[in-house]
């Protein structure tokens, strides 16, 4: 009996492309939101997985099956302290090219940070005063106007590294004028992520998720094993042929790198800001974790990457039409141990 080919769709999106592993851990946020608020803030902060547990939640959500009603609802705890603003950057908008940075300034920062870890040949800028002087005269070149933050990781309960990390933030809100003279404000001191965000809104989350390795076409794209009348000549766990690949990228699912891949999810919900981390540490700590110590932020269902991996939040770039009014009501947040059966 002839063998007849059956009809399999493609495997794999290739909007994802290329499958290849994370340039770095802490991922470089690459746009950001306009957004229209009366006072400038940053649009981004950066926080560090603690795990994941359950809560009962009151559903707020209008014209739902549930709306009004208690539902469960997985939830998954970030441990994000403040953040210290140690350089400002401002781009110009050359058309046809993009942003350009036009100048940074770098501050001294405070010593308890311990920033010649991370950058040993760390200098500030010098004449600071005149750069900035320089900025307000030449405010209509401005396009945008970032901070470049770092964390404190020796005030994350589940981290045992000093090093910081650094990430670069936008800042939003206010006029041009307005936002350079927040940057110039916060920098140096601790920036919140209540000055940042609020519980009930919608966020992005930018991170990179867990590593899986090299593995097979199985596992990596999900086809089907061959049949058993291959006898297996040449395997089971492949695809039959990786049809004609010259002179353009093959579509053909093939064996590669897994994971540990930058992703970015839209629109997730915050539901509780908190900074008594035992009020959501769950009996025996987070697996692999630990106790939350300082501000928690809780998100609605689960955030890429193992834990103690560091997570950038931002401002949403593509909001739902609906906007909550606020934080849900939350009648129940399990503490029961993660550990075990």
């Amino acid at each position: 009996m002839a063998h007849r080919k059956t009809h399999a769709p493609r495997r794999g999106s290739l909007g994802f492309r290329p499958r290849k592993r994370a340039s770095r851990l802490v991922p470089r946020v690459r746009s950001w939101p306009e957004v229209s608020l009366p006072k400038p803030q940053l649009l981004g902060f950066l926080a560090y997985k603690a795990g994941m547990t359950h809560v009962f939640m009151i559903d707020d959500r209008p014209n739902t099956p549930t709306s009004g009603k208690e539902v469960f609802t997985p939830v998954t705890i970030l441990e994000a302290p403040p953040v210290i603003p140690i350089a400002l950057r401002a781009y110009r908008l050359v058309p046809g090219y993009g942003y350009l940075t036009l100048t940074d300034i770098w501050i001294e920062p405070p010593e308890h940070l311990e920033i010649w870890r991370k950058v040993p040949t760390y200098r500030a800028t010098e004449n600071i005063e005149s750069k900035i002087k320089w900025l307000e005269d030449n405010i209509s070149k401005i396009a945008r106007i970032s901070v470049i933050i770092a964390s404190q990781p020796k005030l994350v309960g589940g981290l045992s590294k000093k090093k910081p990390d650094l990430v670069e933030i936008a800042i939003g809100g206010g006029t041009m004028q307005e936002r350079l003279e927040y940057a110039w404000k916060i920098l140096g001191k601790e920036v919140s992520v209540r000055e940042v965000f609020k519980e009930g809104q919608f966020v992005d989350v930018i991170g990179v998720t867990k590593g899986k390795g090299f593995q097979g076409v199985i596992k990596r794209f999900g086809v089907k094993e061959l049949p058993r009348w291959h006898k297996h000549r040449k395997g089971s766990r492949r695809i039959g042929s990786r049809s004609p690949t010259i002179g353009a990228m093959s579509e053909v699912p093939q064996p590669g790198q897994m994971g540990f891949h930058r992703r970015t999810e839209y629109n997730k919900r915050i539901l509780k800001i908190g900074d008594n981390g035992l009020e959501i540490t769950p009996a025996g700590g987070f697996p692999h974790y630990g106790i939350v110590r300082s501000t928690w932020i809780m998100l609605k269902g689960t955030v890429m990457g193992p834990p103690k991996r560091p997570i950038v939040l931002r401002w949403p770039i593509r909001p739902p039409k609906w906007q909550p009014s606020g934080p849900p009501v939350i009648t129940y947040i399990s503490l029961e141990s993660k550990i075990g059966g």
